[in-house]
């Protein structure tokens, strides 16, 4: 009997415990939402690296990919591969400059991939996933805390997604996804600035424009 409660204790500390980590975790993403949801707009520069130890590919491997986002709202213009994206809110344009192409799709991009699209940066986690509060570091003379987030869906193509917060700023400071196929997607933001000042059609297509260049408009 004694064994039993004993038994029966060590698990209702573990569960409580694992329960107040989660909502430790919780209260943070929140904290980082509201703080960076209520800047009137915010610019960053960003980089992208590929890694899959499974396959012999390491991160650092091959040069980063760039870009640059900026976000108002739900809106966003994006700059990378070479290509841009605009969301003005209701419809998606995406400009290829190597094909000269510009395919127009109402609403943005989906998010049944488990990938995380720009105008869902700050609000993701707030359905779909469990969490679990991780390690404090210092990185570059910051203090950043890692919180891992695991898909609730068992069937997601993403396995689990850590964000990496600023303690002092509560901004991201990195986003790591990693797939189920062992691959991870790592974006780490490199400069950040918010509330500038941008014109009154900065996430609005020009849709003359590319007619004059003679982009093909699908």
């Amino acid at each position: 009997m004694k064994k039993i409660t004993i038994l029966f204790l060590s698990i209702f500390l573990t569960t409580v415990t694992l329960s107040q980590n989660s909502e430790k975790a919780k209260s943070l993403l929140d904290k980082v939402s509201t703080k960076m949801s209520a800047y009137e707009n915010m610019a960053f520069d960003f980089s992208q690296t590929l890694s899959n130890e499974d396959v012999g590919i390491m991160e650092g491997d091959e040069p980063p990919i760039r870009g640059q986002i900026s976000l108002q709202g739900q809106k966003y213009s994006l700059n990378y591969l070479g290509n841009k994206f605009i969301f003005n809110g209701k419809k998606l344009y995406v400009i290829n400059n190597d094909e000269k192409e510009i395919t127009i799709t109402d609403d943005d991009m989906s998010g049944d991939d488990g990938f995380i699209y720009p105008s869902k940066l700050f609000t993701f986690y707030k359905d779909g996933y469990i969490f679990e509060m991780g390690d404090l570091k210092k990185v570059k003379g910051r203090q950043i805390q890692f919180v891992t987030l695991i898909p609730i869906d068992s069937n997601s193509d993403i396995t689990k997604v850590e964000l990496a917060i600023d303690a002092k700023t509560m901004h991201i400071y990195k986003l790591i996804q990693t797939g189920d196929n062992g691959s991870k997607t790592t974006f780490t933001i490199t400069e950040f600035k918010s509330n500038q000042t941008l014109p009154s059609n900065y996430f609005s297509f020009d849709e003359e424009k590319y007619k004059k260049l003679k982009f093909t408009i699908d």
